[in-house]
């Protein structure tokens, strides 16, 4: 029996929305986690992530290891305690920053052995540590299996042999995870953009069994398109019972295909980001408040959206802002992008409950506007 109940609510098409009951709370499908890398949400609080509309942040476990060290993050309690949020945490395991240190790593069937981007210190990162640092010392609710995953393009026999890699990595974690109430354990399909190889993932990774699944390996270049395509299938190899989630991803267009497709839950760093850089998300897209257009406009991003940021202040002050290089600038339009990205959640999930996604999805494409968005 899986640590979570997951109650799927309501079916529409591909789409699916429920409710993850967690020991920390309830975490509502489809779900967009923010990304708090180091345990910080950039340039917000954790009040303000709370009224945002999130129930679940993403910690990772390579950033927290170097720094401040998972055993420290221990000794004070735990990530929850130290960062100040009460709610479920999920933990990346390791697997993408490994990869985004190639030049400084090292794979072997035991572990993977890198050198610390801070100060070059050699780590060593197994699926075992991986496990014990995510569920013993950081006390994160969803823990993530060590995973190899490769850049793209990659060759049917480096996604095979990564698969494999990784499917093996996770039978070693979850053997050392066990099984526990208040914790659950997701194993992590793999396979590029190789129809044959996802599925031979998920039948490796349902033989060795967890308490959710997630989808690796996209978004890392491939684009919309090829990633949709692979959509198209990989969720339906995985267990239909169990949250599916898709890693790193990503724009609101792909958040709304993916839910398509029945994908629950998503994390990005791209509202953060956008926002540190003077962009703000919008139903009609994309929106660069560097732009003077938006000198003298006194209309406010949203004023339907429950966020300060979006209702209360001018785009033409958002502009000044920006122009300005204020720091209120990148903590506004990160404020603003995340209200932005749960108000698109729950309208999926209000449409999805209401047998209204197709209609919703059209809508949703007739509004953007620009190639920026809709590649």
């Amino acid at each position: 029996m899986a640590a979570f109940p997951f109650l799927i609510e309501a079916v529409d098409g591909g789409a699916r929305t429920g409710i993850l009951r967690t020991a920390r709370g309830d975490i509502r499908t489809p779900a967009f986690m923010p990304v708090g890398t180091a345990g910080a949400v950039k340039a917000l609080t954790m009040d303000q992530v709370r009224a945002s509309g999130a129930d679940i942040i993403l910690g990772n476990t390579v950033h927290l290891m170097l720094r401040p060290g998972a055993e420290r993050v221990a000794l004070l309690g735990g990530l929850h305690r130290f960062a100040g949020w009460d709610r479920p945490i999920l933990t990346d395991s390791g697997g993408f920053q490994v990869m985004s240190l190639a030049t400084l790593t090292r794979i072997s069937e035991e572990a993977a052995v890198f050198a610390s981007p801070e100060d070059g210190s050699r780590h060593v990162l197994s699926p075992e540590r991986s496990v014990h640092i995510q569920a013993d010392l950081l006390g994160s609710d969803i823990v993530m299996q060590l995973d190899e995953c490769v850049a793209w393009p990659a060759s049917e026999t480096r996604a095979a042999d990564a698969l494999r890699l990784s499917a093996r990595w996770g039978a070693r974690g979850k053997a050392v995870f066990g099984e526990r109430d208040t914790q659950a354990l997701f194993g992590i399909q793999q396979g590029s953009t190789f129809e044959a190889l996802r599925r031979e993932s998920s039948e490796r990774l349902i033989e060795t069994g967890y308490d959710g699944y997630a989808i690796g390996g996209l978004a890392v270049g491939e684009g919309h398109q090829a990633m949709c395509e692979a959509l198209d299938y990989a969720p339906s190899f995985l267990p239909a019972d169990r949250p599916r989630y898709l890693m790193g991803v990503g724009k609101p267009v792909d958040l709304v295909e993916a839910v398509a497709r029945g994908v629950d839950m998503f994390d990005c760093v791209l509202p953060t980001r956008s926002g540190r850089h003077g962009q703000a998300w919008t139903w009609e897209g994309p929106v660069n408040l560097k732009s003077a257009r938006f000198a003298e406009d006194q209309t406010p991003l949203d004023a339907a959206i429950d966020c300060p940021a979006s209702r209360d202040y001018s785009r033409a002050y958002l502009h000044h802002l920006v122009k300005s290089r204020e720091i209120l600038a990148q903590v506004m339009l990160s404020w603003h992008n995340l209200a932005f990205y749960q108000t698109v959640m729950a309208a999926m999930r209000e449409a999805i409950a209401g047998g209204r996604f197709a209609a919703f999805r059209a809508a949703f494409h007739a509004r953007l506007r620009g190639s920026d968005d809709d590649e």
